[in-house]
């Protein structure tokens, strides 16, 4: 007798739900019987370096950073879509080159508009 199909998507997908939620549902359990219900002296106190903080501890970054890794981010994985066409490019038929030249051309211009807004020019 064959299983159902569906009984391996199934428990796939009964996995895939108790993974993240398990530790989740440990982590609030854990801080539900042994925080503190509220702050005091030992839960305030300096446990760093023994170093006193002096001053905000947040510091404003420019935005530019930002602007930067989000490029960054964006043109690196569209640089990984490229593998595979490198790897097969004499296989590939003339669709595929055509398709693989308009992904080119927009990412071309993505880098274009980003350069136009000004966004890779740093400013302090």
């Amino acid at each position: 007798m064959a299983p159902d199909p569906y009984f391996f998507l199934i428990i796939f997908c009964g996995v895939a739900l108790t993974f993240p939620v398990m530790p989740l549902a440990l982590a609030w359990l854990w801080r539900r019987f042994f925080q503190p219900p509220k702050p005091g002296p030992a839960k305030n106190a300096t446990y760093e370096c023994g170093v006193e903080s002096l001053g905000e501890a947040q510091i404003q970054f420019h935005a530019q950073f930002y602007l930067y890794a989000i490029i960054f981010l964006i043109f690196d994985v569209e640089s990984i879509f490229l593998v595979p066409f490198a790897v097969a490019f004499t296989g590939l038929p003339f669709g595929a080159f055509v398709a693989i030249l308009i992904f080119l051309l927009l990412l071309l211009e993505g880098l274009v508009w980003a350069w136009g807004k000004g966004c890779l020019n740093w400013t302090k």
